[in-house]
């Protein structure tokens, strides 16, 4: 499998770093499989930190025996208990299991609104998941643990 990583610097020994801020799956290395995803997200990226240049990293992995050896969450549709899992981690709340690698669909800026609505009871669950099946989701794969980072191999980058 390729995954692709966007940043404003070449990120070839990736780390998992505890950001600042909550995420959708909590702390961790954040790839996807949607290459104009990951383009799009280092564009925003450097403009965003006025530094450093939009660059798209690719990585492989071996899932056969990366998803063997690690402890894998995977939604593979924002369901339920992917918006539950998102919600607690957005708001910082989630005590559950602790997994090597998470993957689903990314809560972009646009899902976010939604489920931002959602979080503070504008839109119950069931109005919420309604309204995610109409957006066009993509997906992301989360390295959570330095176990699960040494399933991934630095392929290369692209200035973007």
């Amino acid at each position: 499998m390729i995954l692709y990583h966007g940043s404003n610097v070449t990120v070839d020994h990736p780390k998992s770093i505890k950001q600042n801020r909550y995420l959708d799956f909590g702390f961790g290395f954040y790839t996807t499989t949607n290459y104009d995803q990951a383009v799009n997200f280092a564009s925003k990226l450097t403009e965003r930190r006025k530094t450093g240049e939009a660059t798209l990293n690719i990585y492989s992995i071996d899932e056969t025996v990366a998803f063997q050896e690690c402890s894998l969450l995977r939604f593979d549709s924002p369901n339920e208990a992917w918006l539950d899992f998102v919600a607690a981690n957005r708001q910082g709340s989630y005590q559950g299991q602790q997994y090597d690698m998470i993957y689903g669909a990314v809560a972009n800026d646009d899902v976010y609104r939604t489920i931002t609505l959602y979080m503070t009871g504008v839109l119950n669950k069931e109005q919420t998941l309604t309204a995610l099946k109409i957006r066009k989701l993509f997906n992301q794969m989360v390295f959570a643990t330095k176990k699960s980072l040494q399933y991934l191999h630095f392929e290369g980058k692209e200035l973007v």
